[in-house]
């Protein structure tokens, strides 16, 4: 019996902790769960930590190498006797050796060295745009199944009234007050919106399936936006200031600069290529030999501990043009990056230019649409009250109820894309941050 009600509890419990799950996830939660779990952010962060390596490598070529080597020699001589008595005569080498090299003048390693050190500032500026992204992609798909439940949603309520219609036409019909042209009419907007309702399902299935990749579950039901919510206009309210941070902030075109810096360097280091090396070189070795005469130890063994330390130098005279050829290809792609940072700085301004435009325009039709729904909801109103005392007829109220529906569907539609290009107009200038989901998130209905 007590172990009955202890799997009573825990199956309570559990069933508690199910429904806690169960509850509606906001914008915010729902990227935390994308931070976690969303596989194209995760090869970024592995990306940045493969990135900082670059800067322990390059320093490694300013460093000393330390080398421990040894080997084991063993030779045997036979003599044949010619004129004089022969004989076996065998010795064995054992030689250690360490061995200490410390560059001195290596232009190459110096130039490898600045390249690594920038390449982990290029990797950082390629994480932070991909936490931009994120937060870009995370609101896009939370917006998509937002709007279409709202598109659903306004299906459904359309389906309804025009059934209605329907009913209402047919009982008009059968008492001689209407035509069954208005029947007619009812049923193919009925039959339409039917079909219409099974498209959006399938939309809001996809729209799910589309969060579900990037938060790597099945999403529960989402905090819709509170009803009449203000969205707020950029500030500053000058796109000049936008695109000027867009060209300068932008994570892609620092990353691009970067990028290019790290051209200059590689052509540095391959026109050292031509350049004399200077090393310093230290190293202690040992050599323990051994010898036998008809398997008897000979007096030639002994021990050799020789010690040196010096200058090695080296100077390139001809090496087939590979170095001059390496120059070449240096300097092109060098050309290659720096027009990849101006495409990348002209991307960065024009998407700035069009986010705040879309920002600005989408305000200003969130206002027309809002005084659209108030006169879309007075004319259906008028039309039901014009069918009723017969200065209407059925297909003006048909007309009246789907002009409501694209109205409220406009205005969601208008808010989505409104808050969405406020995300990207801070991400494009390179100042997007989980704080600006934050406010975001504080438009929702909690």
């Amino acid at each position: 019996m007590r172990y009955t009600r202890l799997t009573l509890t825990a199956t309570l419990i559990a069933s508690a902790f199910i429904a806690l799950n169960a509850h509606a996830g906001d914008l915010l939660q729902t990227y935390k769960d994308a931070l976690a779990n969303d596989a194209q952010f995760g090869s970024a962060r592995a990306s940045q930590l493969a990135g900082e390596e670059k800067a322990v490598q390059g320093r490694a070529g300013l460093l000393p190498t330390v080398t421990f080597s040894g080997g084991k020699t063993k030779t045997t001589v036979v003599s044949e006797p010619a004129f004089g008595p022969g004989g076996t005569f065998s010795s064995t080498q054992n030689t250690y050796s360490l061995q200490l090299t410390q560059p001195i003048f290596r232009w190459g390693n110096w130039q490898q060295f600045e390249q690594g050190r920038l390449s982990v500032v290029a990797t950082d500026a390629q994480f932070a745009q991909a936490q931009q992204d994120l937060i870009v992609r995370v609101s896009q798909a939370y917006f998509d199944i937002l709007l279409a439940e709202v598109t659903l949603r306004t299906l459904q309520t359309q389906k309804t009234a025009i059934a209605e219609q329907l009913a209402s036409a047919k009982r008009n019909f059968e008492v001689g007050t209407s035509t069954i042209t208005d029947t007619h009419e009812a049923q193919a907007r009925y039959d339409l919106v039917v079909a219409q309702e099974f498209a959006g399902q399938g939309d809001l299935e996809v729209k799910r399936a589309a969060l579900q990749q990037i938060i790597g579950k099945v999403p529960g039901d989402l905090v819709p936006l509170r009803d009449g919510v203000q969205v707020q206009a950029p500030q500053p309210a000058r796109i000049a200031e936008w695109v000027s941070s867009a060209e300068k902030q932008n994570f892609g075109v620092v990353a691009s600069q970067v990028q290019l810096e790290i051209a200059k360097h590689e052509i540095a280091r391959t026109r050292a290529g031509h350049y004399p090396t200077l090393d310093l070189v230290a190293s202690n070795g040992r050599t323990l030999t051994s010898g036998t005469t008809g398997g008897q130890i000979t007096t030639g063994t002994g021990t050799v501990k020789p010690t040196s330390v010096g200058l090695q130098w080296s100077i390139p005279i001809f090496n087939g043009f590979a170095v001059t050829s390496r120059v070449r290809e240096a300097i092109a792609l060098e050309d290659k990056a720096r027009n990849d940072l101006e495409t990348t700085r002209r991307n960065a301004a024009q998407g700035a230019r069009q986010s705040y435009i879309g920002v600005v325009s989408g305000l200003e039709q969130i206002k027309a649409y809002e005084a659209a729904e108030i006169s879309s909801k007075s004319a259906l109103a008028s039309n039901k009250l014009g069918y009723q005392v017969g200065v209407r007829i059925n297909i003006d109220v048909l007309n009246a109820q789907q002009q409501l529906s694209t109205t409220y569907q406009n205005l969601a539609k208008a808010r989505f894309d409104t808050i969405m290009a406020g995300l990207r107009l801070k991400s494009a200038a390179g100042i997007l941050k989980e704080d600006d989901l934050a406010e975001v998130n504080a438009l929702l209905a909690h």
